[in-house]
């Protein structure tokens, strides 16, 4: 077997059902859960006609590189969103989604030959970006996210040493968990510290569309081109539809960037098979053509927000993020709890499932800065994630 399984660390999740185990919640109240990340916002029809319209796919094999039509549709959007002209011949590939690309993407860049091959996260961060280091054979280092800055990364707290063995770094903006979105002079940042030490950015952009502020968040090859790199070198951004359009069951996104990579990133996918279904592809086409659904759906997450936000900073420091649908809350300190023990408290009591924020980060330089906060992820419709904002102000009002 491949010995480097087992630096894997068990999922959140899984370690969530382990942290679960023995309990029993209380039988008055439903389940509800704000553990998993997964949309639940119906699937806009249009989507699921584009599928039904086109099983014949089923019938062919699939290029890796995809139908031309579909990465001319995903530069039309990509101009349409962020003002960025990238090529659909040499500068878009389409994925099975933003997890498998991820992980893949760091199989392409690392060099393990190299002494010391480090990869750059965010902490805390999608455990994907742990995961993919490791079996590509590098080291992981994490920089923190700073509560004080708006939960900003850090990147300034790296040392120069740990620059000097960087290959990859992942940015993840909108962040996961904690909504942030990276502004132009951090991606300034990046890019002068690209060009010293020669490491690759990848962004992790799957949140995009989902922002309660006027303006948009700011994309990594928007920045790039606001910048004049529009070659966008050493830089890739990965998206999907998950999120935006409500198809987390279709495993379809993009990455877009720099042509050197795409190039090899393509000839490790097609060894790899990383090819989309010619159903999905004609699908996926219909997702990135249309905008109003996506409109719709922000409106949506945004009612819900804006309701149940103002309902649990009543009892816990937590904020409206700048974007994705979760909230990064902090557990009250006159609980005297650990954000495990919150956990288990609430599920056991009102029968609500939360995510301790310890689980999504790793301690480093002897703090964990994801303890002290869950995670809750607003995906279900408003009525029910009132009822758990509900529960969790009673729960915290009965013990303080």
């Amino acid at each position: 077997m491949n010995p480097l399984l087992s630096l894997l660390q068990p999922y959140p999740f899984e370690r969530l059902r382990q942290l679960f185990a023995g309990i029993t919640p209380a039988p008055e109240y439903r389940a509800i859960s704000l553990g998993i990340g997964e949309p639940k916002h119906p699937t806009p029809q249009l989507i699921k006609d584009a599928l039904t319209a086109h099983m014949d796919g089923l019938a062919s094999y699939p290029a890796t590189a995809g139908d031309i039509k579909l990465r001319e549709a995903c530069a039309g959007w990509l101009e349409r969103r962020y003002g960025v002209k990238a090529s659909a011949a040499t500068q878009i590939l389409p994925v099975n989604g933003s997890r498998e690309a991820l992980f893949a993407f760091a199989q392409t860049v690392i060099d393990p030959s190299q002494p010391g091959a480090t990869v750059v996260s965010p902490n805390p961060f999608y455990q994907i970006y742990e995961g993919a280091a490791l079996l590509s054979g590098a080291t992981p280092y994490f920089v923190p996210s700073v509560a004080e800055r708006n939960f900003a990364v850090d990147w300034d707290s790296v040392p120069e040493d740990v620059w000097q063995r960087t290959q990859l770094i992942f940015v993840c903006s909108p962040g996961n968990p904690t909504g942030a979105v990276m502004p132009l002079s951090e991606w300034k940042k990046l890019f002068d510290l690209s060009d010293k030490y020669g490491f690759v950015i990848a962004s992790d952009e799957c949140y995009s569309e989902i922002y309660f502020r006027d303006e948009a968040p700011l994309g990594g090859l928007e920045a790039a081109t606001q910048l004049g790199r529009t070659d966008f070198k050493r830089l890739m951004m990965f998206t999907s539809l998950s999120k935006r359009s409500n198809v987390p069951g279709m495993r379809s996104g993009f990455v877009a960037g720099d042509a050197e990579l795409i190039k090899s990133f393509l000839l490790y996918r097609t060894y790899h098979g990383g090819a989309m279904s010619p159903t999905i592809q004609m699908a996926s086409i219909a997702a990135w053509n249309h905008e109003q659904h996506v409109v719709e759906n922000r409106a949506l997450y945004r009612q819900k927000f804006a309701e149940i936000t103002p309902l649990l900073s009543q009892v816990m420091d937590v904020a409206l993020p700048d974007a994705s649908f979760y909230l990064w809350a902090k557990v009250p300190e006159s609980l005297g709890m650990s954000d495990t023990e919150f956990a288990q408290a609430l599920l056991a009591q009102y029968n609500v499932t939360v995510l301790p924020g310890s689980y999504l980060a790793r301690e480093a330089n002897g703090f964990n800065p994801g303890a002290q906060r869950v995670r809750m992820a607003l995906v279900a419709e408003t009525a029910e994630c009132r009822e758990a904002a509900e529960r969790i102000v009673q729960f915290i009002q009965s013990r303080t």
